[in-house]
């Protein structure tokens, strides 16, 4: 993998404000990189239906009071973990001025925080699997404003892999059943906020000097997001929010919502460390689509075969997008030779194993469908594995 290819990757990942990777340490840990990977999906995953959750399953609809806590519970976190660990020695590596800061981490912060507003709104309106699918087109975005702010040269290549992109999202548009235009809109923003947001970062943060893993980011831009997030939440949410509102979700549901969140950025590090980027991106359409099951099976919500060809669109497009020709059939090639190399070793047990996996993609299609087609089924199974977990039959 050229540094290129990785810079790339690292700029097109809307998760965190990170300059670029940072350098892989030793991989001689004790820990398999498959631990990392799995935590990161758990905890990213596990933190959307957290959300989604608390601000569409409940009555508690102060989503930007939500995000102003998850900020100001990482400020305090990042302050203790810079005095009392190694984890942000990295800090020390950056120049950081109070001139740097307002000029640049400010103004990416405001459009960080504006991106978590937005996108934390998008769950009063719409689906999870909705959400997830629009979310496809953010490294569109990036890309149409890295050629509008001149940072890469206009590519009709690229061009044309995005529109397969954007043909994807809007097959799923056409299809999608709940379509509210205000949460669209919402989460439109939420992208073009993000995409901004990654663009100055790349912009102004782009010299060695600034190089920041995303813990490091995370402790300068925290403060200054949860600022303006508390500054809106004020005007906005604080009116009308009451101790009620907070005793009814629970103290420790909003205790244990930030600690997901703040997990989830320290997870990141690791997993950047222990693999790369790029490899933190393919992993990111696994939790995707991970995330639409799980939202199907958990709160039914409907997703339409139009929606389901046209989010396989896009994710197959953003493969594309991320590997390119060469590389996905490089790796086609490798994984062929690998899979004939272990089936000539071992033939009963590369049987099983694709017996085992044609039965685990029934079973996922199954429950997939499931959820449509008879959601009856699927509330009798949540109130058998309740009561053979519990108990209690009260459910």
């Amino acid at each position: 993998m050229t540094a290129r290819d990785e810079e790339e990757s690292a700029r097109l990942d809307p998760t965190l404000p990170t300059v670029e990777k940072p350098q892989p340490e030793e991989r001689t840990g004790l820990l398999h990189p498959v631990f990392f990977i799995l935590a990161w999906i758990a905890l990213s995953s596990g933190l959307i239906l957290f959300n989604k959750q608390i601000l569409g399953h409940t009555s508690f609809s102060f989503p930007i009071f939500l995000t102003t806590w998850h900020l100001t519970f990482a400020t305090i976190m990042t302050q203790i973990l810079a005095r009392f660990t190694g984890l942000l020695d990295g800090r020390r590596k950056v120049k950081m001025t109070g001139r740097l800061y307002l000029r640049a981490i400010v103004p990416i912060g405001v459009f960080f925080s504006l991106s978590l507003i937005c996108g934390n709104v998008t769950y009063l309106y719409l689906s999870v699997p909705f959400i997830q699918m629009l979310k496809a087109t953010t490294p569109v975005v990036i890309l149409l404003l890295s050629w509008a702010f001149h940072l890469e040269p206009v590519n009709l290549r690229q061009f044309a892999n995005v529109c397969i992109i954007v043909l994807g999202v809007m097959i799923s548009c056409f299809g999608e059943v709940d379509f509210v235009l205000i949460g669209v809109l919402y989460q439109i923003g939420g992208i073009v906020f993000e995409a901004v947001r990654l663009v100055m970062v790349q912009r102004l943060l782009s010299s060695d000097e600034f190089n920041m893993d995303p813990l490091v980011s995370l402790y300068y831009f925290a403060p200054v997001c949860a600022l303006m997030n508390g500054a809106v939440a004020m005007a906005v949410e604080l009116p009308r929010l009451k101790l009620d509102d907070i005793w009814n979700v629970g103290v420790g549901v909003l205790l244990a919502n930030a600690t997901v969140a703040f997990l989830l950025n320290i997870s990141v590090v690791f997993l950047i460390s222990r693999t790369s980027s790029l490899m933190m991106r393919l992993c990111g359409i696994l939790k995707d689509i991970l995330i639409v099951i799980s939202s199907m099976i958990l709160w039914h919500s409907p997703v339409t075969s139009m929606q389901a060809g046209g989010y396989g669109i896009s994710l197959l497009g953003l493969v594309y997008y991320m590997l390119g020709y060469d590389r996905v059939v490089g790796y086609a090639s490798r994984a062929g030779g690998v899979i004939n190399a272990y089936h000539a070793k071992n033939r009963v047990r590369s049987v099983a194993v694709l017996i085992m996996s044609v039965f685990a993609i029934v079973l996922v299609i199954t429950a997939v469908l499931a959820v449509n087609y008879a959601p009856e089924r699927i509330d009798q199974l949540k109130s058998w594995i309740y009561y053979t977990t519990t108990g209690d039959d009260t459910s």
